[in-house]
């Protein structure tokens, strides 16, 4: 494993218990650096091995959508730990209130967690070092190569962060290990979660929320990743912008869940028999645009609030703040699909009813947006509200610098001035119509 995955986020005093990983934004066992480090860790300390990850009642206004989503994938998380003989152990709660008193009673002897830009988790992993004594790694393995290892800034945008990609991309893009038959065994293993309870707890115990498209865990993303490398990534830079067609790979929920490793889908990709231009298109998104979004997050504490587009995206929504808006939309009818825009409605009818609407649609969904509410920062506050709450792969990196570019000229340059955008890039009705058949997508998605 190359080393500059790991960084030491505390050195403190190694407990004589087991060694914790606390799982969070990587949901799963294979492909796991996180994991792979922490049983590296235990098999040295001849420690048993936990894995830990900390359920919240609320999460960034995810939805029962999701949290069907992500518990059945952590049911099988546990049941695939079991049989390397490694516990899986359910807190409830904070990980600022639950983690440090169950490191203290288990005399933990080190903890190796997840990265995860997000802020969020950035002030709970500060909270649980701060009440906890004990050493703490951190490793990255959900970027192929590690935000703090890619760039020590805020990158200005893909034509500055690829050349860097790129130059490390040798290094780091490595096979993985497989785990192993963990050699140490806790003598007081937990109980065995009562997962139906935990179900019942956290969702309605008939959920009508479940999507029946997309089945959730490790075995499922595999099952995905293979059908994409059969079957589409052949027509993929030629399908994948036209939201009619299903040409994108839709492997987005597994990898914001976790559930699938980029890395994975790298490998995969680079060892198909698919022409080099074809994988070089897939790549860009799956590499650079993703660790792109991290970088982004990750620099910039203000990735979801005016504050954080460029100066010049600032300076120009402001000069055109008073500009008369073509049409005026509340909240509650941008989220029923009641705008005079059938096709703006069609794409909020697709992410409602499906969890996933086409990422070409997300860029016209969310610029007609700012071009229907009385500000940026309320166009901001609406698309990210609607994104997090209906998008499966919502309340993650890409989806903040997605809407930051589409409303706040993130990663772009300025173009022709023109009212409300300013020189925000624009996007119209006609310029879809030429692009694909608005109506068949219409009709496809019709509420």
């Amino acid at each position: 494993m190359n080393t500059g995955r790991i960084r030491v986020l505390k050195e403190g005093q190694d407990g004589k218990g087991p060694v914790v990983y606390w799982m969070s934004r990587d949901q799963r066992v294979n492909d796991n650096w996180a994991l792979l480090y922490a049983q590296t860790l235990a098999i040295e300390r001849k420690s048993p091995l936990i894995v830990v990850f900390c359920l919240t009642k609320e999460f960034l206004g995810a939805t029962e959508r999701h949290y069907v989503f992500m518990l059945k994938g952590l049911r099988d998380v546990d049941s695939v730990l079991g049989k390397k003989n490694i516990c899986f152990h359910l807190l409830r709660g904070n990980p600022e209130n639950e983690l440090p008193p169950y490191i203290r009673k288990n005399k933990v002897a080190a903890v190796v967690s997840d990265f995860d830009p997000l802020k969020i988790k950035q002030k709970w992993k500060k909270a649980v070092l701060a009440k906890s004594n004990v050493t703490f790694h951190e490793v990255d393995t959900h970027n192929i190569v590690p935000v703090w290892i890619t760039s020590s800034k805020q990158e200005y945008g893909a034509y500055t962060i690829r050349p860097k990609v790129k130059h490390l991309l040798p290094f780091f893009l490595e096979k993985f290990p497989k785990i192993k038959q963990h050699p140490f065994t806790l003598k007081d293993r937990f109980k065995p979660i009562d997962w139906a309870k935990v179900f019942d707890i956290q969702t309605s115990k008939n959920s009508s929320q479940e999507l029946q498209w997309i089945k959730p865990g490790e075995k499922a993303a595999q099952k995905a990743l293979n059908a994409f490398l059969k079957s589409k990534l052949k027509t993929y830079d030629t399908r994948r912008n036209n939201p009619v067609l299903d040409g994108q790979s839709n492997l987005s929920p597994y990898l914001h869940f976790g559930h699938l490793s980029a890395q994975r889908v790298a490998l995969a990709v680079n060892q198909s028999t698919q022409p080099q231009a074809i994988k070089k298109s897939f790549l860009e998104e799956l590499i650079v645009r993703r660790e792109l979004s991290d970088n982004f997050c990750f620099y910039n504490s203000n990735y979801d609030t005016f504050d954080a587009f460029p100066e010049w995206a600032k300076k120009t929504l402001k000069a055109h703040k008073k500009d008369k808006r073509p049409y005026l939309y509340s909240l509650e009818e941008f989220e029923q699909s009641e705008t005079h825009d059938p096709l703006w409605n069609a794409a909020q009818t697709e992410m409602v009813s499906r969890g996933k609407m086409h990422g070409y649609m997300r860029m016209y969904w969310a610029k007609k947006i700012l071009e229907w509410t009385p500000s940026s920062e309320e166009a901001l506050k609406y698309a990210i509200y609607l994104n997090d709450k209906y998008e499966l792969d919502g309340r993650d990196p890409n989806g903040y610098t997605g809407i930051a570019w589409s409303i706040g000229g993130l990663h772009d340059r300025a173009w022709g001035e023109r009212p409300v955008f300013g020189k925000i890039r624009y996007m119209s009705y006609n310029g879809c119509k030429s692009k694909f058949n608005i109506k068949e997508y219409i009709e496809k998605n019709s509420a």
